[in-house]
């Protein structure tokens, strides 16, 4: 069931700035509207829902979230907090301009880079066979046929049916797959070598190789670094700030071993502002549009939502982004079952985007340990979404 995306929140230039509403600057220099929580539809307490749900201990960690409804910023909240930077661990004060790692968000974002790529002829389409692109390891089909079955698209959809175990090991541990992959000598070769496990297409299984892969034919395509293409194409046209892309020599895990070539961290290396996060999010409802051009095709986006494999019984995932449906009862009592598309990263960060309600919502957070971990679904299905009329 795909998302739907017709919706435009940008009519000849920009929203009016009605009675009320207030301007909250960036340092992009392109301002969020801001509106009151009951002119934007929701109750007067969703504010008090998200800090009783604070207080109740029902979600800790939290560094930033913010609540974006028809274009206005409604609810914006930041706390003091430990960054975890790839290992290095500080006490930040977070505010609004305070730069954060967003980890595996940066697969959804990479997937949008792709595409304007793709516009370009600069990368090849999905059905494109996956390893004549890498004409480098003739060895790799000569050894084993079935690798010639893998697309672009299985990079995509992460179900290339390669062996990737990245989820079950510490990412300071080089047997982490992605860990290994970074720190290999040649990160590409690691990824299409990697042991076949099942037929591609079938199986979605976690793997940030396959973004890897996608951030690779966007820097052999371009002839560019992969960050200085990302800023050219589609950060600056979608009004983002300051963003930071993590290089693997500038890990922990790259201090403590020795190891890293420098190149960007494509699956997991974004750092940016929630709310530029939320600018990704605003891009989608407006159908790729941003400040009156279109950035990314809004067919790509209903591509990138169509659900292609089951991740488990509540998400689906299309194009390295995640899909599904909610269910909530408004203050109204009314029960609503909701479409939403969303990008997920490591330690709480999120964004859940709804298509129907004009729903934007950015979680930032520091809980990557067993025994920080708590579900960041809890902002969204015990504050948000009860607070709407």
């Amino acid at each position: 069931m795909a998302v739907r995306l017709d919706r435009r929140q940008v009519v000849a230039g920009g929203l009016a700035l009605s009675a009320g509403a207030a301007l909250a600057e960036t340092p992009s220099g392109a301002p969020w509207l801001t509106a009151e929580p009951g002119d934007a539809g929701f109750a007067d307490d969703l504010a008090a829902r998200l800090d009783k749900l604070i207080a109740d201990k029902r979600v800790w960690g939290q560094h930033g979230v913010l609540v974006i409804r028809r274009g206005r910023v409604v609810l914006e909240r930041y706390f003091d907090g430990e960054e975890n930077n790839w290992g290095k661990v500080s006490a930040v004060r977070f505010g609004p301009n305070t730069l954060h790692n967003m980890y595996s968000v940066t697969k959804s974002v990479v997937a949008l880079i792709y595409r304007v790529a793709l516009g370009e002829n600069k990368v090849p389409p999905p059905e494109a066979p996956l390893y004549e692109q890498f004409p480098e390891y003739p060895d790799l089909i000569a050894a084993d046929a079935r690798r010639g079955a893998l697309t672009v698209g299985h990079a995509l959809t992460k179900t290339l049916g390669l062996a990737w175990d990245e989820i079950g090991l510490p990412y300071d541990d080089l047997r982490n797959d992605e860990i290994g992959m970074e720190h290999s000598k040649d990160r590409y070769r690691f990824i299409l070598d990697r042991p076949i496990v099942g037929p591609p297409g079938k199986r979605w299984l976690y793997c940030g190789g396959a973004t890897a892969l996608l951030g690779g034919l966007v820097t052999k395509g371009t002839g560019r670094p992969f960050p200085d293409y990302a800023r050219d194409k589609l950060f600056d046209p979608a009004g983002i700030g300051p963003t930071e892309w993590i290089a693997n020599k500038d890990t922990w895990v790259a201090a403590k071993y020795g190891l890293g070539d420098g190149e960007p961290v494509a699956a997991s290396g974004l750092r940016m502002m929630p709310r530029d996060l939320a600018r990704i999010g605003q891009l989608v409802l407006d159908a790729g549009m941003a400040n009156g051009r279109q950035v990314v095709p809004a067919e790509w986006l209903r591509q990138c939502f169509v659900p292609r494999v089951s991740v488990d019984e509540i998400r689906r995932y299309g194009y390295q982004w995640y899909v599904g449906d909610m269910q909530f009862r408004a203050r109204s009592g009314v029960v609503h079952l909701e479409r939403w598309a969303g990008c997920f990263g490591n330690g709480g960060q999120r964004l859940f985007v709804f298509p129907e309600l004009e729903l934007i919502l950015v979680t930032t957070a520091g809980n990557f340990t067993p025994d920080q971990w708590m579900p960041p679904i809890r902002v969204l299905r015990e504050a948000v979404l009860p607070s709407l009329l």
